[in-house]
């Protein structure tokens, strides 16, 4: 207990910095998945048949490989195969890499819940728009998007706590996130080997980060209950 005690700032201050690089991971992805999966839901809802058959395609892709793969061919691939490491080296490409991985993967389960949540609202309210005279533009923005949202806080929320896990993938390609940190520690780092116990504080990191989202995606939740 003593020499636990004595190596702990050591690992809580690796944890915290692998912490960070897991955060940005996050909110890098959610910032780029997000509006790249609109984009695919419009793609795959186009009247254009072509656009149609080409982001179903993608997204069927994406959704029946693992994620761990994609990471790995689209880190190495342009490197091994096309001679052009065009990620660089270091820390950083690996990061660009990761994020790249994340962002596509992502984009394509959300596009399905924007689908699932645009086609859910009767089309009635958009006859009933256009009677009034508004635009589609019109009826998308102030009848549809409100109600699309309520529909897909629930899933969309479930996905974002299912990144939160995910990001931990991302050591495939030997980014230092919160688990490399604390995986480290068996290996050696820093002086120490062996230990096996930072793998558990890195669980009390998540359950932590985890449990602050569930709070407020919960609370978003109840705000949008005025279209029940």
């Amino acid at each position: 207990m003593e020499l636990i005690m004595k190596q702990m700032p050591v690992v809580i201050g690796s944890l915290n910095i692998g912490f960070l690089q897991t955060l940005k991971l996050f909110f890098v992805t959610l910032i780029g998945a997000f509006p790249l999966g609109l984009i695919i839901a419009f793609g795959s809802m186009s009247r254009f048949k072509p656009l149609s058959v080409f982001s179903r395609i993608i997204v069927w892709i994406v959704r029946g490989t693992p994620l761990m793969i994609q990471l790995l061919i689209i880190y190495f691939f342009p490197g091994l195969v096309l001679g052009n490491p065009i990620w660089g080296g270091g820390e950083t490409g690996r990061f660009l890499a990761a994020s790249v991985s994340f962002i596509i993967n992502y984009s394509c389960y959300f596009s399905e819940i924007y689908r699932g949540g645009i086609q859910g609202i009767p089309i009635g309210q958009e006859e009933a728009g256009l009677v009034l005279g508004m635009t589609k533009k019109q009826i998308f923005f102030k009848v549809t998007l409100l109600q699309m949202i309520k529909r897909i806080v629930p899933p969309i929320s479930n996905e974002i706590i299912t990144l939160v896990k995910d990001t931990s993938l991302a050591r495939i390609i030997a980014l230092q996130e919160i688990i490399w940190a604390g995986q480290a520690f068996m290996k050696g780092s820093q002086g120490i080997s062996g230990a096996i116990w930072p793998l558990f504080f890195t669980a009390v990191y998540y359950l932590i980060f985890n449990g602050l989202l569930t709070i407020l995606l919960g609370r978003l939740e109840k705000k949008l209950d005025y279209f029940k």
